[in-house]
């Protein structure tokens, strides 16, 4: 299943998408998150220590990290702010911790988090306005890697098409 996750306040993209895949027969859902309450995490590490695999802030974005743990992938629509994707953007990633352990092993000659579940989905973002598209991908990709996914790619929101290439 794709997961589209919606962090700006316009549903025109989403639209498009919504479109474009159903005509594939993609099965994927959209989360808009413009109406809902989500905090910035707070670095407490509760997720790992205290309550494994739950975030301790009570918050909307409960229902959406479970909906992430069973997509397959997981497109990040975000706004930009100094040539990267908005602080709405960032923190879906940012509160994407519950997923991992605390635990790390050596994966490739590198250091990892273990993945606390079997299946967790690959990584693509599409943005809206100037980015250092360059920088964005390679954060992107470092991003997947950490959590042992693959990186799908970042596309402009011009590039709707494009990024519906890769979705599967």
């Amino acid at each position: 299943m794709v997961l589209l996750i919606n962090t700006t306040d316009d549903t025109g993209v989403t639209g498009q998408l919504r479109e474009l895949l159903e005509k594939t027969g993609t099965n994927f859902e959209i989360v808009q998150t413009a109406g809902m309450k989500i905090n910035p995490c707070m670095g407490c590490n509760h997720c790992w220590l205290r309550t494994p695999g739950i975030c301790s802030i009570r918050d909307d974005y409960e229902t959406v990290l479970k909906r992430i743990i069973g997509a397959g992938q997981m497109w990040v629509i975000t706004d930009t702010a100094l040539g990267f994707m908005d602080h709405k953007g960032k923190n879906i990633f940012d509160r994407i911790l519950p997923i991992t352990t605390m635990y790390l092993h050596f994966r490739n000659g590198q250091m990892r988090h273990v993945p606390r579940y079997p299946v967790l989905p690959d990584v693509g973002i599409i943005f809206r306005g100037e980015a250092d598209r360059a920088y964005l991908e390679r954060w992107t990709e470092r991003a997947a890697l950490n959590f042992e996914r693959k990186a799908l790619g970042v596309f402009r929101s011009d590039e709707i098409r494009e990024a519906v290439a890769c979705m599967r």
